[in-house]
């Protein structure tokens, strides 16, 4: 059936819950925090909320750093309170640590502390609670965590006396699928003990039913050896199985690498045997790029990549899409819907053949090219890998293997357990030793043969629960996390693919999309914890759509936007796990959403964008708060920042893929390129402050340092004052009140400049700030509020003019004198450079005439 926006496409945000960050309250909440002077953080009557990540402010040395809050959460409709399993009673008996409710806050973190430093000879913790060196609550659940460990550790144990380690288990497309021995023949092999029977049949054979018999081991695996040269490369293949008695089936091979459709509408997809001559593989040629301290992220489908109404290729992405992603200064592309889907129209999420690349795009030599190109430029590349749920389509995909068997036999849970009800999808049984092979194996596989460096989890949160969470509220509760309806088998699968990952390739980056804040998702697994290395911040873009929102539905005006919910939601993130920042993302572009600046300026954006003309109030107004909202995101929303593809120019329109209720157009399904290559268009301007706005990143590397501190939400004035690395960000997001000579305290006492400016005229803004005055600090910094808690003063204050709806980043100019602002001459900074599709650079005057 087709797949519309609310089912398939838009799935993370429509299955997930979405609204504001959990509160942690009580008792509970209030242990976990250490006062660390000078450290901006919100008390209210039972929640707190902390404005730096980890802060060591240059002005007071001897800070401590103290434990964090995390994520965000949605509505409660029902709650879920019934073991399905064996495995969720045992984990929610095992005992807990009835002693360390009760402890002081000095006997906690002695007991955290020794238990962090329980570690075996090989480095890994002995009983799983490392973690609760950094997170003192997780005690109180130290008997859920440590049978999590034991089952971890029991069957890393298992996989290792069979097969000598993980990582050689994670190779199975080693064993699994086609594979070539030395002296050329062929052997094919494919678990699928439910069949009584099976054939090999393709092209090769004329697809005669009975011509190539397979035999069974004791395992379910099925296997047959053909004479070199047996198979064509490039030809049609498929099992041939029995059901016991329910018929013949035909189905893709499991691991095949490639599977192509007839062009006819409605036809199925054939597995193809892909073995190209050695004069047809690619062969990578440049190294990868090493792992960068923060990662800005370019997120991309390929499909979608060009300007024509067409699908787009692997090799014009490369070719075209590539060079623009580099000049605008992202470090790293993620990219979306490679692995194969039958349905385009689901973003690339309903995967049907989990290891093979998607063929609407190409090859998998010309994915390769892509992936070797991008490191020739220096640009790391992450997967969109789908493994919390498989496409229920049995023609095409990895379903058809399920013939009803029972769980231990099969992919797939039993029942509601192998069912997403509203995604429409099966969910596998992460606690099966083939399953654990297949996916492990396909990690690697992606790493391995076509070169990538990292992977982005999606939707993490439905395999860390039994209840997927679906229509579950996470409030911070620790026992959200760890009892009955967390899914032990998915949470070990996982801590065994970090595990795998992170040892197999030191520099890997692997993501995590969770919106419920699972404690210990993003701690190595050797101290027990997920081993992610960051999460998505999700929370921030439903911060910016619901405020857009309000404001565009409700009639939320400008000045009554809360500086301090702006603030606790970009500053909600787990201390030392680190996050993703993000304004919006693919999930907001696609149809039935909007994307921030089409939330800003709708219509407008249609006949109002033309530089040639004075701009409106919509327009003036969209592009303003367009540029703040995505600075103030990357400034301290995060330890990395993610843009999805065209969205850095305010990209007009939605999202659509082709499909039966728009006539299968692509008109929605491209990328308009010369939007923003025009010079005469505001697009153009959006499109040269986002380049500047990662230069500043490359320049000062502001996202990866430790110091971030909140010292101003003013909600009278509107205006916040953060530092974040040796930077200083002042946002007035004020409609109509600038303010000359404002108060702003910061750290280090010297002199500041300008680096970066919203309201730039080559940004489109009003050139209302000059970029060449020295700012000098003086002692004692002003009295100030984040929201209404009243903060410690800074060691020193600078005055500042803070025109309305506009940001200002100022920098420490060093001693010696040496111009730090990004630059392409001397004297020159980041408001100089013109490029339009960044194709050429045309230094101008910093601060132009006015007009």
């Amino acid at each position: 059936s087709e797949c519309t926006s609310s089912e398939c496409s838009r799935k993370s945000r429509e299955s997930q819950p979405s609204s504001t960050a959990p509160v942690l309250s009580g008792p509970a909440a209030r242990s976990r925090f250490r006062r660390a002077p000078h450290l901006g953080f919100f008390r209210g009557t039972e929640m707190f909320v902390r404005c730096g990540s980890i802060a060591a402010p240059y002005a007071a040395p001897s800070v401590v750093a103290r434990a964090s809050v995390h994520a965000r959460t949605g509505r409660v409709v029902r709650a879920h309170g019934v073991a399905r399993s064996s495995e969720r009673a045992a984990a929610a008996r095992a005992p807990a640590a009835t002693a360390h409710p009760k402890a002081k806050r000095g006997s906690l973190a002695a007991v955290a502390r020794a238990m962090a430093g329980n570690v075996s000879p090989d480095g890994y913790s002995v009983d799983g609670m490392g973690c609760a060196a950094v997170d003192e609550q997780l005690l109180e659940h130290e008997g859920h965590l440590k049978y999590r460990w034991d089952k971890f550790m029991e069957t890393k144990k298992r996989i290792e006396d069979a097969e000598g380690s993980l990582e050689e288990f994670a190779k199975g497309y080693d064993k699994f699928g086609f594979n070539k021995k030395s002296d050329g023949s062929i052997v094919y092999r494919e678990w699928a003990p439910a069949a009584c029977s099976a054939f090999l049949i393709g092209d090769f054979n004329q697809w005669s039913p009975e011509s190539h018999p397979m035999q069974k081991d004791d395992f379910g695996v099925w296997e047959i050896t053909l004479p070199a040269g047996t198979i064509p490369h490039g030809s049609r293949v498929k099992i041939k199985m029995r059901k016991s008695d329910q018929g013949w089936v035909d189905r893709i091979p499991a691991w095949i690498t490639y599977a192509t459709q007839e062009p006819q509408l409605g036809a199925h997809y054939d597995g193809v045997y892909w073995d190209p001559p050695a004069g047809e593989k690619y062969e990578r040629v440049n190294p990868r790029p090493k792992r960068p301290a923060s990662s800005r992220i370019y997120e991309a489908h390929v499909g979608m990549s060009g300007e024509d109404p067409k699908v787009n290729t692997y090799r014009e992405f490369a070719d075209d899409i590539l060079p623009r992603i580099k000049l605008g200064g992202y470090n790293t592309v993620q990219l979306m819907a490679v692995m194969e889907h039958a349905y385009y129209g689901s973003f690339g999420y309903h995967v049907t053949n989990p290891f093979a690349v998607s063929s609407r795009c190409g090859t998998p030599e010309d994915l390769k090219y892509l992936v070797d190109k991008a490191h020739g430029m220096g640009i790391r590349c992450l997967l969109d890998v789908v493994h919390c749920h498989v496409s229920c389509n049995i023609e095409d995909g990895i379903a058809g293997y399920d013939f009803g068997q029972h769980t231990e036999s099969s992919y797939f849970g039993a029942g509601d357990d192998g069912y997403h009800w509203l995604w429409d999808s099966r969910i596998y049984n992460y606690g099966n030793w083939e399953v654990q092979r297949y996916l492990l194996s396909n990690l690697r596989y992606w790493v391995d043969e076509y070169g990538f460096d990292g992977f982005r989890f999606d939707g993490v949160t439905s395999m860390l629960y039994n209840h997927h969470g679906l229509e579950m509220e996470f409030s911070g509760d620790y026992k959200q996390y760890f009892g009955m309806e967390t899914n032990v088998s998915a949470v070990n699968y996982l801590m065994m693919a970090n595990d795998m990952l992170h040892e197999c390739y030191p520099g890997i980056e692997v993501i995590a999309e969770d919106v419920s804040g699972m404690p210990t998702l993003c701690r190595p697994v050797k101290e027990g914890g997920i081993g992610f290395d960051a999460r998505l911040a999700m929370a921030i873009p439903d911060l910016w759509v619901r405020t857009l929102k309000a404001s565009r539905e409700t009639g939320l005006k400008d000045e009554d936007w809360s500086m301090h919910d702006i603030i606790a939601t970009l500053c909600n993130r787990r201390y030392t796990e680190k996050c993703i920042g993000y304004s919006e993302s693919h999930d907001q572009s696609i149809v039935g959403d909007k994307t921030v600046a089409f939330w800003l300026m709708d219509a407008e954006m249609y006949d109002g964008m033309s530089t040639f003309e004075e701009p409106t109030d919509v327009v003036s107004r969209g592009m303003a708060l367009h540029k703040m909202i995505r600075m103030i995101t990357m400034a301290i929303g995060g330890e990395g920042y993610l843009n999805f593809m065209g969205n850095e120019f305010g990209h007009p329109e939605w999202v659509d893929f082709p499909r039966e209720g728009n006539k299968w157009k692509h008109d929605h399904c491209r990328r308009q390129w010369s939007l923003s290559d025009t010079e005469h268009l505001r697009y153009f301007e959006l499109n040269n402050f986002d380049k500047a706005l990662m230069q500043l990143e490359e320049k000062f590397g502001f996202m990866s340092h430790e110091h971030q501190f909140v010292s101003m939400a003013c909600e009278e004035r509107k205006v916040i004052v953060a530092e974040r690395g040796p930077l200083l960000f002042v946002f007035n997001f004020h409609p109509t009140m600038s303010y000359e000579g404002l108060e702003v305290g910061l750290g280090m006492p010297g002199k500041y400049r300008i680096c970066l400016d919203t309201d730039a005229w080559s940004f489109g803004g009003a050139g209302r700030v000059g970029h060449d005055e020295d700012h000098f600090t003086s002692p004692g910094g002003p009295n100030t509020f984040v929201g209404p808690y009243e903060q410690e003063p800074r060691p020193c204050m600078l005055k500042v003019l803070s025109p309305s709806r506009s940001a200002q980043v100022f920098y420490k100019v060093p001693e010696d004198e040496i111009d730090m602002s990004l630059n392409v001459g001397a004297g020159e900074n980041v408001h100089n450079l013109r490029q339009p599709g960044g194709l050429r650079v045309e230094p101008i005057g910093s601060v132009p005439p006015p007009r």
